[in-house]
């Protein structure tokens, strides 16, 4: 009798797991993302199923964003890893391949090696995030590339080692008079060896809005100073823009967060 309950309850087991909902892995991104990132309508299960990938200010935040089609997702076993292989038409280039190491109290993300560009998003999602991005209501494309990236959480705070590169290409603004007001790059490194702390480094590839800036993401918050300034003859067109960017020193505007 014992053996005919212990067979019969991980027999239960098995089939939970076989047939966990798509909810559980959207509440997981949820959760790790302070509800930033949502798998929304998801359905399927764990191990095969599709959602809405939208952007949000947060918990409570009415700002939201929703990116076109559903992403597609295949969760396996790896050894003590699960291996994720994601597909969306409108925005991943091929497959995005992701190993999980699940762990007691923590997480780790790794993002293997990729050549070329991994994906290209519109830089309309970032609406969804809030200020100021609702304000800026922002157009363009943000392509993302990676020589490897892993991401490790664990007691609510995330550690980075690898790199990130963010291209952001062809930026425009309602807030500005100018079609296009230039294209940036965004760095993120980070050796989770030497502590929990990454740098980002912004800087401008071209155009007339000039964007340059340093900072820390550490302890799971972001710290960054940076600024911004119009090129020489587009002072006027960008003047608004940049009282909303932040605060402004003369012919600079100072952005500060954390």
């Amino acid at each position: 009798m014992r053996w005919a309950v212990a067979g019969a309850g991980l027999g239960a087991v098995a089939a939970l797991v076989a047939f966990a909902p798509a909810a559980w892995l959207a509440g997981a991104v949820s959760s790790a993302t302070d509800e930033r990132l949502l798998l929304a309508d998801a359905r399927g299960t764990l191990w095969q199923g599709s959602a809405v990938m939208v952007l949000t200010g947060g918990a409570g935040s009415r700002d939201a964003s929703a990116l076109p089609g559903r992403l597609q997702w295949n969760l396996s076993l790896d050894g003590a890893a699960l291996a994720l292989r994601a597909r969306q038409a409108c925005c991943i280039n091929g497959e995005l391949r992701l190993r999980v190491r699940p762990g007691f109290g923590r997480w780790r993300v790794e993002l293997p090696a990729s050549p070329g560009v991994i994906g290209q998003w519109p830089a309309s999602w970032l609406v969804g995030l809030g200020t100021p991005w609702n304000t800026l209501q922002p157009s363009g494309s943000l392509l993302l590339s990676s020589p490897g990236l892993a991401l490790e959480q664990a007691q609510g705070r995330w550690a980075i080692s690898g790199q990130a590169e963010l291209e952001l290409g062809a930026i425009a603004s309602r807030v500005s008079t100018l079609a296009v007001l230039g294209s940036y790059r965004l760095v993120l490194s980070g050796d989770a060896a030497r502590g929990d702390t990454a740098s980002l480094q912004l800087s401008t590839s071209s155009g007339a809005l000039q964007l340059s800036g340093l900072g820390q993401w550490a302890g799971g918050k972001l710290h960054f100073r940076g600024q911004a300034s119009a090129a020489a003859g587009s002072e006027a067109a960008l003047g608004n823009l940049l009282n909303i960017i932040g605060r402004r020193q003369g012919a600079l505007s100072v952005i500060s967060i954390g």
